[in-house]
């Protein structure tokens, strides 16, 4: 079913960067579930999990994943982001790992043996503002840094479990679009200004 398809996929997120790619040292994870005014990160050394979400069996409330923190990768990121523009970089010191981050790094990466820093979105979901905070990380993956944007491109939960057909064919027209502007056949010279406009093109 979808559920075990998303869990299968997810297995398989550490194996992604290519059997060439440098060993993963830490990863850095950009969760659809956090936004503030200004980009933060978490820089806490062994950060808790945050139980993000309501309405599930109580075992969903015991899971454990208990990946360190990476301080220093943290102090990296801030680095990088305001060298590009972005003054303003919080630290958060008492967050925890939402669902976004632990539930598909538990399927990937189940001995929560690298470690992880979470990055906030910006308040407004602005485009251009989260391209260019992309630009600013990118030599990150150099640096064997695994950056991840987690989230569903579809997430209207009860749409999901009510099968309402009018949300269904609106979710795959939006994934329609997401992979032609972001998949492999995708015109890479057009994602940019397709993303930049995807509020009104998608």
């Amino acid at each position: 079913n979808t559920w075990r398809k998303m869990a299968s996929n997810l297995s398989q997120l550490a194996k992604l960067p290519g059997p060439n790619a440098p060993k993963v040292k830490a990863i850095l994870v950009a969760s659809a579930h956090w936004e503030t005014e200004a980009p933060a990160v978490t820089v806490a050394a062994n950060p808790p999990l945050l139980y993000d979400y309501y309405g599930f069996p109580p075992e969903t409330y015991e899971i454990e994943w208990p990946a360190p923190g990476e301080p220093d990768l943290a102090q990296r990121v801030k680095r990088l982001l305001t060298g590009a523009g972005f003054p303003n970089v919080l630290e958060e010191k008492s967050r925890g790992f939402d669902h976004g981050v632990f539930i598909p790094l538990k399927l990937a990466f189940p001995a929560a043996d690298v470690p992880v820093v979470q990055l906030s979105l910006v308040q407004g979901l602005d485009p251009k503002t989260h391209l260019a905070m992309g630009k600013a990380l990118a030599p990150l993956r150099r640096e064997g840094v695994l950056i991840i944007g987690s989230g569903l491109s579809f997430h209207n939960m009860r749409a999901f479990f009510g099968a309402d057909e009018k949300a269904v064919a609106a979710a795959e027209s939006f994934d329609a679009w997401l992979d032609a502007t972001c998949g492999e056949d995708g015109d890479a010279s057009a994602r940019e200004p397709r993303l930049e406009r995807w509020a009104t093109d998608a």
